[in-house]
């Protein structure tokens, strides 16, 4: 028995892959993990194309009681679990595939696009990108800005990704982390690039300063932050599309 890890890309059901749909469609027990990021359609949609009842996973599920579930249906019988972008844009799941393995289960990966390259679209170069960085709730902690000064240090671009809670529809604003970015010694001239909804048709993408973002309020979710390091005069030609 095998248990796929399915990337479902970043918009609705209509990005899986062709091998992806296949995967699904031969497994009994369907997962999608539902903690991670937020694609921009319903369950039932996915379940309407995959002809297939779908289990939502919450970290809880994944992290404490796969063994109980995930990993107890792959032992009798083919199951899939989706994740939103690629499978392996959080180490939860490369921990998840490492425990399959311990007990046995045969694993397969069928890849997808992730945010990491639907940056691209920023016309900024994804080897020039440093360590991404994850802003979290939590407004106590600032270390994310101690790992973008060393990025912005050495000319590299860095990727924001922002907290969200998709269960309980929370989502970090990029209003929320300009503001504690500025707190923290962020110059307001600085050029930051604000994004939602990238690899969707929903997208938003707002090229200005941190101080004519600091107050904007983007339509969708989930939003990410980019900050550029030293530009190519490419990179500048593209960014103005954004401007």
């Amino acid at each position: 028995m095998t248990l796929y890890f399915i990337g479902l890309g970043l918009n609705n059901e209509k990005d899986i892959t062709l091998k992806g749909l296949e995967a699904i469609k031969s497994c009994n027990k369907i997962y999608l993990e539902s903690y991670t990021s937020k694609l921009q359609c319903s369950k039932e949609s996915l379940e309407k194309l995959y002809g297939k009842d779908i289990i939502l996973a919450d970290r809880d599920m994944v992290e404490k009681q796969a063994e109980s579930t995930i990993l107890k249906d792959a032992k009798t019988q083919d199951t899939a679990f989706l994740v939103i972008g690629d499978p392996f844009g959080a180490t939860t799941h490369t921990d998840l595939m490492l425990r399959a393995k311990e007990l046995k289960i045969e694993t397969k990966v069928i890849n997808n696009t992730s945010i990491l390259n639907a940056i691209g679209i920023m016309g900024l170069e994804l080897y020039k990108f440093g360590r991404t960085v994850s802003i979290p709730f939590d407004e106590k902690a600032n270390s994310f800005y101690d790992f973008f000064k060393k990025n912005q240090s050495i000319g590299l671009h860095t990727l924001f990704l922002l907290d969200l809670n998709p269960i309980n529809n929370r989502f970090l604003t990029i209003k929320e982390a300009i503001q504690r970015l500025l707190k923290l010694g962020l110059k307001e001239d600085q050029l930051c690039i604000a994004c939602s909804a990238l690899g969707s048709e929903k997208k938003e993408i707002i090229a200005r300063t941190a101080e004519q973002i600091k107050d904007i309020e983007l339509k969708h979710t989930p939003q990410c932050l980019i900050i550029p390091g030293n530009l190519h005069f490419v990179e500048e030609d593209a960014l103005k599309q954004w401007q």
